[in-house]
């Protein structure tokens, strides 16, 4: 009666009906099983709801496409950018060494030679030695004491740094076209690299285990629903900014100087740092996250093979810090140059800090001033170090380095004496050390069609993409200045309330983060009439194409 009634009224609802009794009844027939199924037991309390929060973000950037869109979504959730943690490569605190490892997560190791990778080389690196000894006594003669360069400073650093960074720096490029022009018809892979002099190294990670600043705790014991959990760990945003003297790319990776599995060798430890970075003199700026490699998304020669550094800021430092913390200090500096230059190639094969990596990655760092050369091997295992990771993942990343070492003894009557043959070695192994195909997946997180912007057919989400990436990793100042607390409101508002009968008009007077603002927190571009779809469109703000997190 009631099908009936239905097909009178309303003919095309009776299929949908006929259809939904008929898999009710195929439900009932269903109902009994040989084993029992049981819903699953879903974990309710704060924690593990915030938890599933933070885990269904990670999974959406893991399947965005593209490169740059995987970097648009790491800063989505902030308009002014992170309050990062800043890691220079030219400058080094007193005693940073446990820091770096524990935001690095990377266990040093100090060798006397390279690793066993490099003794396959060691008899082609002897007979280039010989030819190449005398160019190389020449270029460093001459770079001495046969020109006189009028060298420009400024006044960000001191003086005798900037000086002894210029001096390093044309060394460096001369004893790399010696090597280079010697080598490029001995092995293949020379020739097919790319030098970059001066290149924009720049990383963004988050790490977890960190002590909270006391200005948030101040601010949770204020809430109620912190109450209980005043010590719970946040996540603390970290950039690395660096410039190179130069760098070799290819379109390969280096072979991996220990096996992946190795990683998780419980031998190489990490001392845990748990301190705020200001205790030890590293402090904090708002920008956005940005992971550069040294080039832009798309470039085929997408893999570093080594590095040239200075290490002029030696001699900007206290002499009360003494040669051990020197040398630290050293090795300090070729963990960040290396992993951050890593991450950033990561970044570029659709990695995040929240996406780990599936296979490891390998960099060459070397560190000298002309005279003292130190060299670094450094395997990039994990970059996932967040709260929720930090303790549970078993993997470590692995620096090999050496103490500084004497190129030559001295220099006499525009000659150098004592030429240190095994250093010279070391540094042409560095070169011989050839990348290799793997033979697995490159990018198991980019899309197979879409892998960068370029990529994109449609031509308005393209070049906005291409624009909104390039305006973000500028890092330029927003047109509005960032919100302030001046002095007099901490003093009279803050500290003292002494000035409550005035109406409340700022933001931490309602208890309103101003920074908690989304990148997409804005009004698109507006639309003139004039310039508005024909014939008539009400549509008066421009598509913006934000990543869906």
């Amino acid at each position: 009666m009631q099908l009936l009634r239905v097909h009178r009224t309303f003919p095309k609802l009776k299929k949908v009906i006929t259809r939904r009794y008929s898999q009710a009844l195929q439900l009932e027939e269903n109902e009994y099983t040989d084993a029992p199924v049981y819903p699953p037991i879903i974990d309710t309390s704060l924690e593990a709801r915030k938890l599933r929060i933070r885990q269904t973000l990670h999974k959406k950037i893991q399947e965005i496409n593209t490169v740059e869109e995987k970097q648009i979504a790491l800063n989505m959730p902030r308009f002014y950018g992170w309050q990062s943690i800043v890691l220079n490569d030219n400058k080094v605190p007193f005693n940073a060494m446990p820091l770096v490892q524990h935001y690095t997560r990377t266990h040093f190791q100090s060798i006397d030679k390279l690793p066993e990778i490099y003794a396959k080389s060691s008899p082609i690196a002897d007979t280039i030695v010989q030819e190449i000894k005398s160019c190389i006594e020449e270029c460093i003669a001459t770079e001495n004491e046969g020109v006189e360069r009028n060298i420009v400073t400024s006044l960000d650093k001191p003086e005798k740094q900037q000086i002894s960074d210029a001096h390093t720096k044309n060394i460096v490029k001369q004893i790399n076209r010696i090597i280079l022009n010697n080598l490029t018809d001995k092995v293949s892979h020379i020739l097919s690299s790319q030098v970059d002099y001066d290149p924009r190294h720049e990383a963004f990670w988050f790490i977890g285990s960190v002590d909270l600043p006391w200005d948030v705790r101040k601010w949770r014991k204020k809430q109620k629903w912190y109450k209980g959990r005043l010590d719970q760990p946040l996540d603390r945003p970290v950039q690395y900014i660096g410039s190179p003297i130069l760098t070799i790319r290819n379109h390969l990776p280096l072979k991996p100087i220990i096996d992946h599995s190795e990683a998780e060798n419980p031998d190489f430890k990490v001392p845990k740092f748990s301190h705020i970075p200001e205790s030890v003199g590293y402090f904090s700026e708002f920008r956005h996250g940005t992971n550069i490699p040294g080039f832009w998304p798309g470039d085929f020669d997408e893999f570093g093979l080594m590095s040239f550094h200075g290490r002029g800021h030696i001699l900007d430092r206290s002499e009360s810090f003494g040669p051990e913390d020197n040398l630290e200090a050293l090795h300090c500096q070729a963990i960040k140059a290396s992993f951050g230059w890593l991450l950033a190639q990561a970044s570029y094969q659709g990695f995040t800090t929240f996406n780990d990596l599936t296979y490891p990655l390998v960099t060459q760092t070397v560190l000298t001033d002309g005279h003292l050369v130190s060299f670094y091997a450094y395997q990039l295992n994990t970059i996932v170090m967040h709260n929720d990771e930090v303790d549970s993942n078993p993997k470590h990343n692995v620096c090999f380095g050496t103490k500084p070492l004497e190129l030559y003894e001295t220099i006499e009557n525009g000659k150098v004496k004592g030429l240190n043959e095994d250093v010279l070695k070391m540094l042409v192994q560095f070169y011989l050390n050839a990348p290799e195909e793997r033979d697995h997946a490159m990018k198991p997180y980019l899309g197979k069609e879409e892998q960068i912007i370029a990529d994109i057919e449609d031509d308005n989400r393209r070049c906005w993409l291409e624009s909104r990436y390039k305006h973000l990793v500028a890092n330029r100042p927003k047109h509005f200045l960032l919100p302030e607390l001046y002095d007099w409101e901490k003093i009279y508002k803050i500290k003292f309330n002494t000035r409550f009968f005035e109406a409340r008009r700022r933001p931490f007077e309602f208890d309103i983060n101003p920074f908690k603002r989304r990148l997409d927190d804005h009004l698109p571009p507006y639309i003139p009439k004039v310039l508005r779809p024909y014939p008539k469109s009400r549509k008066k703000f421009e598509t913006t194409y934000y990543p869906n997190v």
